[in-house]
């Protein structure tokens, strides 16, 4: 099934209608507060916590136990509403948290009054078996260890996931997103930011509105990457690719399972395949050479700019343009 990924655009309106209202101005005195709480389920594990301006944490522990420490800052209003120490004591007295059976929610916050300007931030010690959803307006998430699927989001900041078990979805309106070791899809977006992820054992799709991706492949599954403005260079694929960049240099290295298409606006292009490799392929550039270093067999018109043919008898098709540039399939 095709995960679909949101436009750049859509994830930076995302972005500001995320953190608009969430954040503590400092306006008037402000408090500082936190919670602890410990919390007994069965494997695996649903988690949900979101919160409206704060980081997020979460490491593994044991096997039947979910630690939440909160801290938490509150700050006063120019439309009057709690003060600030109120609402501190209010949500240590009666954190917001729920839970029934092993589905746990942390973070929900009814009371509109008791939301504005509150930064909440948590550290999560979870079971290894546990689905996890992390939402945060305003702040960066660190995530390590669970075996999934995870679902990442906030407005602005950067996400960091590793040694995830499944899938994985990750977006961010702006802000950078680290990935290492999951095992299993990948989805992520970011508004302004790099992509960045090694050892990630199935299909993967990355967008970003202005930044690098870098994505090393160990397990097969079809790529799809697209940067508005930056590099992108994927290594280990097995599969089928579809790579697009405004402006950046492209580089892949892998053996072609199904059909290439990669699309530079202004930079380089270069391919390296395995030595025995098989397949079909249409290189051009609008202005710079095209260099082939397998044997071609040469369909129609060959010149400088342009080599259409089979190598070693055909096989998946390379479609490879770039309009300022060189391309080299190695």
């Amino acid at each position: 099934m095709k995960i679909r990924t949101a436009s750049a655009a859509t994830v930076l309106l995302m972005a500001s209608l995320a953190v608009t209202g969430c954040e503590v101005h400092g306006i008037g005195p402000q408090a500082e507060g936190s919670f602890e709480r410990t919390l007994q389920v069965a494997a695996p594990a649903d988690i949900d916590v979101q919160t409206g301006a704060g980081g997020i944490q979460v490491r593994t522990g044991d096997g039947s136990t979910v630690r939440i420490f909160a801290r938490i800052r509150a700050g006063g209003s120019l439309f009057g509403g709690s003060d600030p120490q109120d609402k501190i004591r209010r949500l240590e007295k009666d954190p917001p948290i729920e839970q029934t059976g092993s589905v746990i929610r942390i973070g929900r916050i009814g009371d509109p009054d008791l939301r504005r300007n509150i930064s909440i931030s948590y550290e999560l010690v979870v079971p290894s078996e546990t689905r996890l959803r992390a939402s945060t307006g305003s702040g960066s998430q660190e995530i390590d260890g669970v075996r999934g699927p995870v679902t990442a989001h906030t407005g602005s900041g950067g996400i960091s996931l590793a040694n995830i078990g499944g899938e994985v979805r990750a977006q961010t309106g702006s802000g950078s997103i680290k990935l290492d070791m999951v095992k299993g899809r990948v989805n992520a977006a970011t508004g302004s930011g790099g992509i960045h992820g090694s050892a990630i054992a199935g299909a993967i799709d990355a967008e970003t509105g202005s930044g690098s991706i870098k994505m090393e492949q160990t397990a097969p599954g079809n790529v799809n990457v697209s940067t508005g403005s930056g590099g992108i260079e994927v290594s280990g694929m097995k599969g089928g690719l579809r790579a697009r960049s405004g402006s950046g240099t492209i580089a892949v290295e892998g053996e072609p399972t199904g059909a290439w298409d990669v699309d530079v606006g202004s930079g380089g292009l270069r391919v390296r395949l395995p030595p025995a490799a098989a397949f079909d392929v249409h290189a051009r550039s609008g202005s710079g050479g095209v260099t082939i270093d397998h044997p071609l067999s040469a369909e129609g018109v060959q010149s400088n700019k342009e080599k259409r043919g089979k190598v070693r008898g055909g096989g998946p098709m390379l479609n490879l343009r770039t309009a300022s540039g060189s391309i080299h399939v190695q």
